[in-house]
């Protein structure tokens, strides 16, 4: 049976998180799992999703940071079924003062390749990150970093800019924070992936034994991985890579692979619901989906011929009038999905319904009346052409009906004229953050569960999606939510960052969904992963 909205919005709230104390963390040198229990013998998981790069300097999507995850250690991360960072390479970690936090290694690490791994590793992986500065890396995560110094060989001081950063022991557990080797990584250049599998530069509970890149990755058992996950439940794990979700599907149910992830459409999810041989799994959901407006390329942009920025904003606003995130919710998705009407989604702090209150008819329904008010307010007098791209796989098949469905909400306005074009995820991630698409879908899964995760990667300076948008009452306000302490007052700092950015539209939020795998009879440990730290980890996995 279909989960209901009501359940749904049960699930979503399980990701809501409160403020980080400024205290110690420690932890246990493992915790993920027992060193003398037995594993099971190897796990197949499947996905439509695509690795952009296995280095974690050259990509900031979730299928590039699924495989990191298996491969590289942090210096702190979470235990499956938390979204707190405890200590993962590091024996212990905290503020030593405002704006200064101290890591401690645990001794004695090695990568796999035998190379000692300790603070040089640390600093080198932080500072190479900040030069190199991809436009399809994580970079911008960094952005409250200003040093990192290295006192011993197990010590790592990392200097901050703001102080009383909320998040920081998070950003040490995200896509900005795997740590690689020194000696193997290239410092002011990428290294490609089958260099990186060359070298066996792993510190994880795997290694990579093979790697065919976006059709099978074979993982082993990284036998000296010391981290807070601990032995994994599998001795060995195979990723298959699916051009078509269908055929994932088809493979789930056969008993081909153990375990199908992102994504399947939610027809296919509803069907499977109904079929005894497989158990559909499904998780807190901090992911959201949302249409990006490049400032200088999209009609009436800074760059075009006929540039005019109150023109441009028209348009935006126009739009966000006419866009029925509900309809799309229901008859695309079938209640996999909500509406979402801010940039911070329900269930974490300060979400409000910013676009709610100022579009449409004020409920969440369009209002043609009110897009074509503002603009003609705005001297627009005849219909806007929209090139509006989308991507097929990265997003799931469902993507097709949904932008195809927002371009007939649009056309039938009379306002606009959609021109909708697709293109795969490989040339998107990047084309998309080098002016090439004036709108373009986007989908955000969460790096780590705090509101800000949906503010300081995005907004600043137009943030990793590079859309030209830059509002200094935004960054400022977005910084003082990072450095308030008190949860009342940063609570209310986040629903006026909603409201201003609800005003520019640098992005039009449109649906928060669950996190939702299928397994096969049999397999175990699916569950366990689907928590709000949003890291599917497959050492919980054994059949």
């Amino acid at each position: 049976m279909a989960m209901n909205k009501k359940a749904l919005r049960s699930v979503i709230a399980l990701a809501s998180i409160s403020a980080f104390a400024l205290t110690a963390c420690t932890g246990p040198s493992g915790g993920g799992g027992s060193a003398s229990s037995a594993s099971s013998g190897p796990i197949a998981y499947g996905t439509t999703d695509k690795v952009t790069a296995l280095d974690p300097a050259g990509s900031y999507d979730n299928g590039s940071f699924m495989v990191m995850n298996q491969v590289y250690s942090f210096l702190l991360n979470s235990k499956p079924g938390s979204a707190d960072p405890v200590p993962d390479l590091a024996q212990s970690a905290s503020f030593t003062s405002p704006t200064e936090y101290t890591v401690k290694l645990k001794p004695g690490l090695k990568w796999a390749n035998g190379h000692t791994l300790d603070s040089t590793d640390v600093k080198f992986s932080f500072d190479r990150q900040l030069k190199i500065n991809d436009p399809a890396g994580p970079a911008s995560l960094l952005a409250n970093l200003e040093s990192v110094s290295t006192p011993d060989a197990d010590t790592a001081v990392f200097k901050l800019k703001l102080a009383n950063d909320q998040t920081f022991p998070q950003i040490l557990s995200s896509p900005a924070a795997p740590i690689v080797d020194h000696q193997v990584f290239p410092a002011d250049k990428l290294l490609s992936d089958d260099d990186i599998v060359k070298a066996k530069a792993f510190y994880g509970q795997y290694t990579i034994d093979s790697y065919k890149k976006n059709e099978l990755i074979s993982l082993k058992a990284y036998p000296d991985y010391q981290g807070v996950l601990g032995k994994p439940a599998n001795d060995a794990a195979t990723i298959k890579y699916y051009a078509e979700p269908t055929n994932m599907k088809l493979d789930i149910q056969q008993g081909n692979i153990d375990v199908a992830n992102r994504s399947l459409s939610a027809t296919d999810v509803d069907d499977l619901k109904k079929d005894s041989k497989v158990k559909v799994n499904i998780g807190p959901g901090g992911e959201i989906r949302y249409i990006t407006f490049n400032f200088d390329t999209m009609p009436f942009g800074a760059k075009t011929p006929d540039a005019n920025p109150a023109k441009a904003l028209a348009v935006r606003q126009a739009i966000a009038d006419l866009v029925d995130r509900q309809a799309i919710a229901d008859q695309v998705y079938k209640g996999t999905y909500l509406p979402l009407y801010s940039n911070v989604p329900n269930g974490f702090l300060g979400a409000n319904q910013s676009f709610k209150d100022a579009y449409g008819d004020g409920n969440g329904k369009p209002s043609l009346d009110k897009a074509k008010k503002v603009l003609s307010d705005a001297g627009v007098s005849s219909a806007v052409t929209l090139n509006l791209q989308y991507n097929p796989d990265h997003y799931g098949s469902s993507s097709g009906d949904e932008y195809a469905m927002i371009k007939d909400q649009l056309e039938k306005s009379g306002l606009f004229k959609v021109n909708l074009q697709s293109t795969e995820w490989v040339t998107y991630s990047k084309a998309s953050r080098a002016d090439e698409y004036p709108l373009f879908q986007f989908g955000w899964f969460p790096d780590f569960s705090d509101s800000d995760n949906y503010l300081t990667p995005f907004f600043p300076n137009g943030g990793f999606l590079k859309n030209h948008y830059n509002n200094p009452t935004v960054t400022d306000l977005i910084n003082k939510q990072l450095t308030t302490t008190d949860k009342s007052a940063r609570e209310a700092t986040i629903q006026q960052v909603q409201n201003a950015l609800a005003k520019d539209i640098s992005t039009l939020p449109l649906l928060q969904g669950a996190q939702v795998a299928i397994s096969a009879n049999g397999v175990n440990g699916v569950d366990k992963t689907l928590d709000a730290s949003f890291k599917f980890r497959l050492g919980t996995v054994s059949k």
